[in-house]
């Protein structure tokens, strides 16, 4: 797929800057859906559509933005922001499985007027809440809550570094601090 432009201007600026508002958004979704349990349930499957919404425009962005690197002028600026590009891929495809797991773990923790009353339905039945009690213990909540703050951080830390350095290679001696033109 030629992700490299759209209606003839480079798709690379158009994707970063979905990537960077998408990114940190899921990324706090994820924190309010594994602090919250009943965040999650209310987002529903919006929650992990956005962690794969979120991982395919990385991906997007990436592309196109190697696309654009062999064709814009070699410097250092944006050499250095080309090798840090493919550093945001591990922190989406983290996003996207938290997204998915704090969503699962939201669904199968207990739900009022469940599980009361009613006769055991069997095995599955006691196995299904075993699962149920287990999501839904303490250590669980607080470990998938710690993972999710430090792969939010670390997502949103990481677009912030990859977009300074491309605002950098972009921009840095091509403006003036002066106005120009009329009014001046």
């Amino acid at each position: 797929m030629d992700v490299g432009l759209i209606n003839g201007v480079p798709g690379h600026p158009l994707f970063v800057h979905g990537a960077a508002v998408l990114v940190p958004l899921t990324a706090l979704a994820l924190v309010v859906c594994a602090l919250w349990r009943s965040a999650a349930r209310r987002l529903g499957p919006v929650l992990p559509g956005m962690g794969l919404v979120t991982l395919a425009l990385v991906v997007l962005t990436t592309e196109s933005g190697e696309w654009l690197e062999e064709r814009v002028r070699e410097s250092s600026l944006v050499e250095e922001h080309a090798e840090m590009g493919p550093g945001l891929t591990p922190w989406a495809i983290a996003l996207f499985v938290l997204t998915v797991a704090v969503w699962l773990l939201g669904r199968v923790g207990p739900r009022r007027g469940q599980e009361r009353g009613g006769e055991d339905d069997g095995p599955t039945r006691g196995a299904a809440s075993t699962v149920a009690r287990l999501a839904s213990s303490l250590p669980v909540r607080v470990a998938a809550l710690v993972i999710a703050l430090v792969v939010a951080v670390g997502a949103v830390v990481q677009v912030y570094r990859i977009g300074d350095s491309g605002a950098r290679a972009a921009w840095q001696g091509r403006f003036s601090t002066s106005r120009s033109g009329p009014g001046r």
